[in-house]
């Protein structure tokens, strides 16, 4: 295998959890009673450009079909996130009704719906069906392609280069990063701008984040590595902000090579950052399958403890990160007797891997257990808000990720 962006040859395994079904792929009862795929979940880092990414073994269609159950806007924390960005980001580059933006992976419309209500021209680029049509039903713009060099080219021949081409949570996805760069290019307008939000390399090592890992995400991203695609396709990053979303993420702004935009401290702060930390160096890849260990042992322990005990124990957010979790511990029905997500396109299927039915969330009101784990450890304080009553009957809450913690 090669790298994705430098082509170097592949040689060090950064983590291995075994093989696993995608992450998304929630199944119904009659697919229960069929051969379930699994496909390798192990990542590579690249000693010369330093991106890791997963082992090559599917196409983004595979995993990017027409019923996709992730929907952005089940999380009102994320719809919060999505409003207060498109607030201070039209403020900034001083959009108005003259600005064109595009979203890439626009998903169920939960920011551009702001752009609409602002009267600000938009358009979503999003591969899949189900989001795609919740999206054009409160009135988002939709263009249903996969994004990369083909779809930028027909949209700048259109005329419809971007001031403003955002993308929260996609440029990890894209099987082909150098294509989907190339793209970003093409698509902008001169002294354009390009928003990009992905989860940050060095927090997914330093907070033992990996059950972040699945086949959906073919990269994991350090500014380091990003630096280096975008100077590859013409592009520079000028600024950078911190987020606390995902466990801890980048936001960069992104301009043509030859923009007048200066370089912000930020951007040579955060280099140094990672050099400092090692992400330029092998040994820190090289330790992380320990870490990732210890979390699934540590959980499992807990887990066997409240079995022990005669406790039942639920979760909450049938999310990918539960499904790696899960399903590289081998979790199912002896352990955790059931899990719940407010998710409607989630609910009534079933887990992918352990097969564990997804509840509406009012059966945990029903049925009082001792424990919720929640499995989406980034919104943890919005489901302690949502499911308050669960301490009303003497129930405890508990993340596993980056370590087994009781929450107050």
């Amino acid at each position: 295998m090669k790298c994705r962006h430098c082509h170097n040859e592949l040689e060090h395994v950064f983590l291995d959890l075994g093989h696993a079904p995608p992450s998304n792929a929630y199944l119904s009862a009659s697919q229960l009673r069929a051969p379930e795929t699994t496909f390798p979940l192990r990542l590579y880092v690249c000693d010369t450009c330093w991106l890791v990414q997963t082992e090559d073994y599917a196409a983004a269609d595979e995993l990017f079909s027409r019923d996709y159950a992730y929907f952005s806007s089940t999380s009102r924390s994320w719809l919060q996130h999505a409003a207060t960005y498109v607030e201070k980001i039209t403020d900034t580059l001083k959009l108005n009704r003259d600005s064109f933006v595009i979203e890439v992976a626009s998903n169920d419309g939960y920011l551009l719906k702001n752009f609409v209500a602002a009267d600000i021209p938009c358009l979503g680029v999003e591969p899949t069906n189900s989001t795609a049509d919740a999206a054009e039903k409160i009135g988002v713009p939709v263009l249903r392609k996969f994004f990369g060099v083909e779809t930028a080219t027909g949209l700048a021949e259109a005329g419809k280069r971007a001031d403003l081409i955002c993308g929260n949570n996609v440029y990890a996805h894209v099987p082909d990063i150098n294509d989907f760069t190339d793209g970003l290019r093409i698509a902008l307008k001169e002294g354009g701008t390009i928003n990009l939000e992905f989860p940050h390399l060095m927090n997914l090592i330093q907070l033992n984040q990996f059950d972040t890992v699945y086949h959906e995400h073919f990269s994991y991203l350090s500014l380091t590595t990003v630096v280096r695609i975008f100077a590859g396709a013409g592009l520079r990053i000028f600024d950078l902000e911190e987020l606390p979303t995902h466990g801890g993420s980048l936001r960069i702004y992104g301009s043509h090579k030859n923009d007048p935009r200066q370089t912000q401290p930020t951007v040579t702060d955060m280099l140094e950052k990672e050099s400092a930390y090692g992400l330029r160096d092998l040994p820190v890849y090289q330790g992380f399958q320990r870490k990732a260990d210890k979390v699934k042992n540590d959980f499992l322990e807990f887990l066997l403890a409240q079995k022990r005990a005669g406790k039942s124990v639920a979760a909450y957010g049938a999310a990918a990160k539960g499904n790696t979790l899960m399903n590289y511990a081998g979790i199912k029905h002896d352990l955790i007797d059931f899990v719940c997500d407010a998710a409607p396109s989630k609910q009534n299927k079933f887990m992918p891997g352990n097969h564990m039915p997804v509840l509406h969330p009012d059966e945990i009101a029903k049925r009082k257990p001792d424990w919720v784990v929640i499995l989406p450890w980034n919104i943890a304080a919005e489901v302690l808000q949502q499911q308050a009553q669960v301490k009303s009957w003497g129930g405890q809450f508990v993340i596993a990720v980056p370590e087994i913690k009781v929450l107050a």
